[in-house]
């Protein structure tokens, strides 16, 4: 699961003889112009990655098909293995721009090979995480549930979004890979498929309910949304009688924030108080935002999340930093990097509140909390990751120190300070002077 051309670099650096140890740093060059914050996810699937990093004996044999890959550079691929180190945000951490979330210090064989994969992993998790954190930050108290796995880009898409969306703060999902895995709470209500199987709606609301004594939403809006709600409230003393309830109800088209008021004046005139109403059905944070005056206790939310439908795609990237002891630095024009090895220090003020990043060198000495852990050592984790509920109260806390400019859904006028260090720039001059062929700046 990587580009084609890390095979060919790999095989070209064994040539030559070059595999001392390389600096990579992982970083958003810029945010979406929708978003204020992003939100770091996706750490324990690449360490994971990481880990397990090896060749088995079928690609190794299909490799051996392929034009230009002899078999002694298929006997270096047969034992390579991570034996790098990792210094990385942890995940539900806040950050912006220009910061590096994740460094890797590794022989250059093994730093480069790890590029594509490790890309695509925090790219999605951390563009899914933050779709998720804007959702949070504008249904303050509301239900929100991971509805997207059906329209999500591939399998473990879906998958890895429901982990994101639960890590920044949502409150389950449907996805029932992930209540299995990661331990998510399970939600799931009935299909309209469900309702249209039978013969008459009312029956299969008892139906359902008797199945699912204990957890019963119900969609009430396959034929007429009110006169299902009516129709229920009738039902009611019925199922009482046998035991059961009915916990909410799920509308899911048409006018939600109408329905929504119809079916709960419905509701409260026949004695259901009680009863939640969801709401699903292309929904994101702006349509929430939207619905929070109506008497809605929690929303699904779908395609737009796992396909973080308004901000696809994130220009970030994973440059080479140091090699063999000596600072990098890439020039090309717009994609210029900062060299070195570096850390993100964050300042707070007396309140708590966030007030500003620097970007400095590792061993600068800046004011501030370092924001990069170590996570491994040689290959090998020094830690256990933080378990998912560490993670979303770290996303709690990080979104309650947001300057409350930054908290909104549009655009803040004026943006988070992310300073790069006198350190830093001074080693990029250097570079620039000492690197051959380099132009002048």
């Amino acid at each position: 699961m990587t580009d084609f051309y890390q095979l060919t670099m790999l095989k070209s650096y064994y040539e030559l003889g070059m595999t001392e140890q390389a600096v990579f740093e992982f970083f958003f060059r810029k945010l979406a112009p929708t978003r204020n914050f992003m939100v770091a996810a996706g750490l324990d699937t690449v360490l994971g990655f990481l880990e397990q990093l090896a060749f088995g004996s079928e690609d190794l044999s299909w490799l051996g098909s392929q034009a230009g890959f002899p078999a002694s550079f298929l006997e270096r691929l047969a034992s390579l293995r991570f034996t790098g180190d990792v210094d990385a945000m942890p995940e539900g951490t806040v950050f912006f721009a220009d910061e590096p979330l994740l460094r890797i210090v590794a022989p250059l064989p093994e730093a480069q090979l790890v590029e594509s994969r490790l890309i695509a992993l925090l790219h999605f998790s951390a563009s899914v995480a933050s779709k998720a954190a804007r959702c949070v930050l504008a249904a303050p108290g509301r239900m929100l549930l991971d509805f997207g796995m059906r329209r999500a880009h591939g399998a473990e898409a879906g998958l890895l979004a429901a982990r994101c969306a639960y890590i920044a703060g949502f409150d389950g999902t449907a996805t029932v890979l992930a209540g299995r895995r990661y331990g998510i709470p399970l939600y799931g209500t009935m299909a309209h498929s469900f309702v249209q199987a039978h013969d008459d709606e009312i029956q299969a609301f008892v139906d359902f309910t008797q199945g699912h004594p204990d957890n019963a939403t119900l969609l009430i809006d396959t034929y007429d949304t009110e006169a299902a709600a009516r129709s229920l409230v009738d039902l009611m003393p019925r199922l009482r009688s046998q035991g059961l309830s009915v916990k909410a109800v799920r509308l899911d088209s048409g006018d939600l924030a109408e329905h929504a008021r119809k079916v709960r004046r419905i509701l409260d005139a026949g004695g259901c108080r009680d009863v939640r109403i969801l709401a699903s059905g292309g929904l994101d944070e702006h349509a929430v935002a939207r619905l929070l005056s109506a008497p809605i206790d929690g929303f699904g939310i779908g395609s737009g999340l796992a396909t973080v439908a308004d901000a696809p795609v994130a220009d970030c990237v994973y440059k080479l930093q140091e090699y063999a002891g000596r600072p990098r630095r890439k020039r090309s024009e717009g994609k210029a990097t900062w060299p070195g090895r570096k850390q993100v220090f964050r300042c707070c003020g007396a309140d708590g509140r966030m007030q500003r990043d620097i970007v400095g060198l590792e061993d600068e000495g800046l004011p501030g909390r370092p924001l990069l852990v170590p996570q491994m050592r040689a290959g090998e984790r020094l830690q256990p990751i933080d378990g998912i509920d560490s993670m979303r109260s770290r996303v709690r806390e990080q979104l309650n120190s947001l300057p409350e400019r930054m908290r909104g859904l549009e655009t803040a006028q004026a943006g988070y300070s992310v300073e790069i260090s006198a350190g830093v720039r001074s080693l990029a001059r250097v570079v620039d002077r000492f690197t051959p062929g380099a132009k002048r700046r």
